[in-house]
């Protein structure tokens, strides 16, 4: 295709979009299976007007995969309930941990025995579809700074912390390869990939997000009373936190998803404790944070983020990608490795039945896949086996956004309505 014709393309389907937002919201699909199915026609699986190749194009697709789940993680991380429960916590914190190694384990297992793949490409393959997507899900996550929804926010703090905790599975499925240094008996793996780098990236984010949350607020007020860029504040927020957090070999996701955490409760922490005693009749001004003020543009980002990249996912298919063995790996991932995962992850914790199978169900895999995929193959994967982690990771991709999306809106419709308070009589 031509520029024109990409702009063409784009251009209108921005347009039909916009034009039939409500009539879509009303819908039982969501926009990014819009997004694929146009891919799929204008691809190599339809009228072949385009091909994208992530091998060949696999520097860029890192790029923009990269910048993408950024955003989508500072969005999601100033929209998180406060104050911060290590209680209200303890949910997503083990499904991004336990069940995240549990998921990583039961894909490798099954790469390795049943497709006949090497070990260290098993466990790549599992730390490549075991985190969940904080971008394609934004139907099931928490939807504003103020929704309490238990799913949601454990879905979308789940997303937030496990495209960083996938990390350090990357590493050692890399280091089985070959391609990483993983010490003695795994011990540099251990104490530098998943002890250094967790625990440095968690307080990079939260002394950042701390700091720029009470610069804000000082020159917002008197006597200095600045008007501050939030858009610009935001954005450079997860440039510096990101930057910083890998120069020193650590885990950039965690530390901006964290960042952005602790701006929204330190901004919210310090505006609770400025209301001053109000006079009858009289109401609180709003007070203007950085968080709020940049939550809008960085959601447009993602939306058009969602556009791109899920377009090219589908200009990457031919029909003959679709082997059974694809398939199986999909199946397997989402109704066996996935529930499994989640039940394990949350024994003993008392989460209600129906809350354990509805996050059992909404792991979606999506953007943070194809950046570790893409990571991978910068970094050495040979080419054969780059092929066929493209071909799986691809297809698993496609159908979470088809299955999941075709029953995110009846299966939360359905929770919403039982949840909802009967009406007084």
């Amino acid at each position: 295709m031509t520029n024109a014709q990409w702009f063409l393309l784009v251009g209108a389907l921005l347009l039909v979009m916009g034009l039939t937002f409500t009539v879509l919201k009303r819908s039982p699909i969501t926009a990014a299976i819009v997004y694929l199915l146009v891919g799929l026609v204008v691809g190599p699986s339809g009228l072949n007007l385009f091909h994208f190749n992530p091998l060949k194009e696999s520097a860029l697709l890192e790029m923009l995969t990269e910048v993408v789940v950024l955003i989508s993680l500072f969005s999601a991380g100033v929209k998180m309930p406060v104050p911060f429960s290590l209680a209200r916590w303890r949910t997503p914190i083990l499904l991004a941990t336990v069940s995240m190694g549990i998921t990583v384990a039961l894909v490798a297992a099954l790469a390795y025995f049943v497709l006949g793949l090497p070990l260290g490409a098993g466990v790549l393959l599992g730390a490549i579809l075991a985190p969940t997507d904080p971008v394609l899900a934004t139907d099931v996550q928490v939807r504003h700074p103020g929704d309490r929804d238990q799913l949601r926010f454990t879905l979308t703090c789940e997303a937030g912390m496990n495209d960083g905790s996938a990390f350090p599975f990357v590493m050692l499925g890399l280091g089985l390869l070959g391609l990483h240094d993983l010490g003695d008996l795994g011990l540099k793996w251990l104490l530098v990939d998943v002890l250094w780098a967790t625990a440095a990236s968690v307080v990079i984010g939260g002394v950042a997000g701390v700091a720029l949350a009470r610069l804000g607020w000082t020159l917002r007020r008197a006597p200095h009373q600045h008007v501050l860029l939030d858009d610009f504040l935001g954005l450079g927020l997860i440039g510096v936190v990101y930057g910083l957090t890998v120069m020193v070999n650590a885990w950039g996701f965690l530390a901006v998803f964290f960042a952005a955490v602790a701006l929204r409760q330190t901004e919210q922490k310090l505006a609770r404790g400025s209301h001053a005693p109000l006079g009858a009749g009289e109401q609180a001004e709003p007070v203007p944070t950085v968080s709020e003020g940049s939550l809008v543009f960085k959601e447009h980002l993602e939306r058009l983020s969602e556009l791109l990249l899920v377009l090219l996912v589908g200009g990457t298919l031919f029909l003959n990608s679709w082997t059974w063995e694809a398939v199986g790996v999909a199946l397997f991932v989402f109704v066996v490795a996935r529930p499994v995962s989640v039940l394990v992850g949350l024994w003993g914790t008392g989460t209600a039945w129906r809350m354990r199978g509805m996050t059992g169900w909404f792991g979606v895999r999506g953007i943070g896949s194809l950046y570790y995929l893409m990571y991978a193959i910068q970094h050495g994967l040979s080419e054969p086996l780059s092929l066929k982690l493209i071909q799986l990771t691809l297809i698993v991709v496609t159908l979470s956004i088809f299955l999941h999306g075709v029953s995110v809106k009846p299966l939360m419709e359905r929770v919403w309505r039982r949840d909802k308070p009967a009406p007084s009589p």
